[in-house]
């Protein structure tokens, strides 16, 4: 069922600061930013040899309940995002954050398990790219 990672999100209050920072430490820049002009809310870069995607999500965004330090959100990629969704609450999950559409090819979700732990879904369309290539 889980079929690999697909995106790395951190939250931070200043995005603009977060870019400089990560792009410093990472020595590139985000391949990815929305909106695309201004100030963006979220900006993505590619990491690592099967370039791994870490975004950096405005704090305004964040699903209900984070708090203090942490944050990251660790999305498995999943075929059918609504049906892992509807497993995974049947056999007791917690709704964490509802399914949510964030552009076309990209639908993420998260449930609480039983144990307390965040288990973040996604359908995510650059995954299967980077498989099938």
């Amino acid at each position: 069922m889980l079929r690999g990672l697909t995106t790395v999100n951190f939250f931070a209050d200043d995005i603009t600061a977060a870019r400089r920072w990560y792009t410093e430490l990472l020595g590139l820049e985000p391949y990815f930013a929305r909106p695309a002009e201004g100030t963006p809310v979220y900006i993505e870069f590619r990491i690592g040899d099967y370039q791994h995607e870490l975004g950096i999500i405005d704090s305004r965004f964040a699903p209900p309940g984070r708090s203090g330090a942490g944050g990251a959100m660790i999305y498995w990629h999943v075929d059918d995002l609504q049906a892992t969704f509807d497993h995974l609450l049947s056999m007791g999950a917690a709704e964490h954050q509802k399914p949510t559409e964030h552009g076309p090819g990209f639908v993420t979700a998260s449930v609480v398990d039983p144990f307390g732990n965040i288990l973040g879904v996604m359908y995510n369309k650059h995954y299967l790219e980077v498989v099938e290539s």
